[in-house]
């Protein structure tokens, strides 16, 4: 399926369900009802970041370049305080209680750091990227009709 991506929309989503799960960890519940899909939703986070960057990565023509890649660097960013929390002591997944979690963060820790360091790297700064202005000051002048 190659459909468009709405790099905003899906940015959205991600972030609500990254809250969700933070939400979650601060419940009082049952962790071991909720583990599976836990680490079902963190995988999907995951993987949805990844080809949302790649597609970025892929297309230099967004109009809004650079502040889809700092809003693709935010979800990341959310992302890894995510694993964080559930990788402190007091998290109701801590390796105390499911003993694989520690290898499930790690993963997706690599993963992240390694989509970051991509967006990064293709991303120009603001100031960089207007060289030049798109319309000349004769061009403007001679639109507005100011000889």
């Amino acid at each position: 399926m190659n459909k468009k991506i709405n790099f905003e929309d899906t940015i959205f989503i991600l972030n609500l369900r990254i809250r969700m799960i933070k939400d979650l960890l601060r419940l009082d519940v049952d962790s071991s009802h909720f583990y599976r899909q836990t680490m079902g939703d963190l995988e999907f986070i995951s993987s949805t970041l990844d080809i949302m960057a790649e597609k970025f990565l892929a297309n230099m023509k967004f109009l809004d370049r650079e502040i889809e890649a700092d809003n693709l660097l935010d979800a990341e960013w959310q992302f890894s305080q995510l694993l964080n929390e559930m990788s402190n002591r007091s998290s109701p997944y801590s390796n105390a209680y499911f003993p694989e979690t520690q290898t499930w963060i790690d993963k997706f820790r690599k993963e992240s750091e390694k989509r970051k360091k991509q967006l990064e790297d293709a991303s120009v700064p603001a100031e960089q990227s207007m060289t030049e202005p798109v319309v000349s000051n004769a061009e403007l002048n001679g639109l507005l009709g100011s000889v």
